[in-house]
């Protein structure tokens, strides 16, 4: 689409409405003439940014409905995005949903397609009624911080396949198109085969939000959810999954069989900073005995880093993860040298054009969902101090979080002890 006028394109997308009119589901069809009406759940500054794109992506899409736990979260938002796409953006009141339950009230509201960005805890539920009420879903990554719920994540994937409809994850690098060209120049055996990665994600420490006294437990640990583990999955699962989907990508997909892993909590300090660890480093172990390596932090002062290092039979590939740029060395002198659009953007463009019906339905779960476990896994391996099987991890019945949810006294989480952590299995 960058590389024709709109008029151009528009004059195409008819000839292709006319041609495949008979063949396209119903609802393909129908969605080339309406507006894609959005449904938002998860109305944070992440949240926020993909519905902004998701507005962008097509010019009559239109926010149908949102909704977010807290209510003043859902305020910011709306304005937010009415200040920058306007009437598309202005959800009416009666549309507009609060507190735990406003996830199904969104589905139930006569959505098309729903932006799923709440902590991640509670992707797997929302993903999971989603595809059942068979609406088009972007979800964030991690799909989930439990094996329990990437098992859920995968029953819903079958259904999204059954159903017919899309599904798209937030492992947005799968979408730039420098590294879709360079990873097709690895598995086309540029470097030779793949020997071993090694990826890094040092990073500073994110947010926190200092208690206010009306906030009940689970509010305070809600309102700072990327410091808990049964929130976020640790920043293993929430931030450096974006290097362990890449390490997924290069190996092409094949599932790991093992990680082993060390990791602690040498910075944080104090409630503020939950239960989370501040560093791991992770060693996954595959079949035929390539291993692949993680480094992730959040510290301060530290040196900050996010590259991939991968080694092949006859050479080596450097990628800057934050400039998306890759460097070949040794048998290849492959340079990317086409667009380079913002691939948050290409990842809305793309969905819509597939709810359109102009392109093949989009299905990512099968990687998202291996991905996402690779994170627990490795998490896991460093909680424990244990080497532990990737069967084991996606069999496990660990379940994170509370039973139930309601806005009142939450104990606080403790800090995993590797050597006295246990695997529920």
């Amino acid at each position: 689409m960058n590389n024709v006028s709109r008029r151009e394109f528009v004059k195409a997308a008819s000839a292709v409405t006319a041609v495949t009119a008979t063949t396209l589901p119903a609802w393909a069809v129908q969605e080339k003439r309406e507006p894609i009406k959005i449904g938002f759940i998860g109305c944070g500054g992440r949240g926020t940014g993909a519905a902004n794109q998701a507005l962008s992506a097509n010019d009559t899409a239109v926010i149908w409905a949102m909704g977010d736990a807290f209510e003043d979260r859902l305020n910011s938002s709306l304005t937010s995005l009415v200040g920058e796409k306007g009437t598309r953006a202005e959800v009416p009141k009666e549309r507009q949903f609060v507190g735990f339950d406003a996830f199904q009230k969104v589905i139930d509201s006569g959505v098309d397609l729903v932006i799923l960005t709440t902590p991640p805890h509670f992707r797997p539920q929302h993903i999971a009624a989603a595809v059942k009420a068979k609406k088009h879903v972007f979800c964030e990554k991690p799909m989930a911080v439990d094996g329990t719920g990437v098992r859920s994540v995968m029953e819903s994937t079958k259904l999204a396949k059954e159903n017919n409809t899309n599904l798209m994850s937030g492992f947005c690098w799968r979408y730039s198109y420098p590294l879709r060209a360079m990873f097709e120049q690895l598995h086309n055996g540029a470097i030779g085969d793949i020997e071993s990665y090694f990826a890094t994600y040092y990073a500073a420490p994110l947010w926190t939000k200092p208690r206010k006294e009306s906030w009940s437990d689970m509010e305070w640990q809600m309102r700072n959810w990327v410091h808990f583990d049964w929130l976020s999955g640790d920043h293993i699962v929430e931030q450096a999954c974006h290097s362990i989907d890449k390490i997924n990508w290069a190996m092409k997909n094949v599932t790991p069989v093992s990680a082993t892993a060390v990791g602690g909590r040498l910075m944080h300090e104090g409630n503020d900073r939950g239960n989370v660890y501040d560093h791991f480093g992770v060693v996954f172990e595959y079949a035929d005995g390539r291993r692949t390596h993680l480094h992730c932090r959040q510290m301060p002062f530290c040196y900050n880093d996010n590259n991939d290092f991968i080694t092949g039979a006859t050479g080596t590939c450097v990628v800057n993860g934050w400039t998306g740029a890759p460097v070949f060395t040794g048998s290849s002198d492959w340079t990317y040298q086409g667009e380079n659009p913002n691939m948050y953007q290409v990842e809305h463009n793309e969905l819509q054009a597939a709810i359109r019906g102009d392109t093949p339905t989009i299905n990512d779960g099968d990687f998202m969902a291996q991905s996402t476990m690779m994170a627990i896994l490795g998490r896991e391996a460093a909680y424990t101090g244990q080497k532990i099987s990737y069967s084991d991890m996606l069999a496990s019945t660990t379940r994170l979080g509370p039973k139930e949810y309601a806005f009142s006294e939450l104990a606080m989480p403790t800090v995993a002890k590797p050597g006295v952590t246990k695997l529920n299995r």
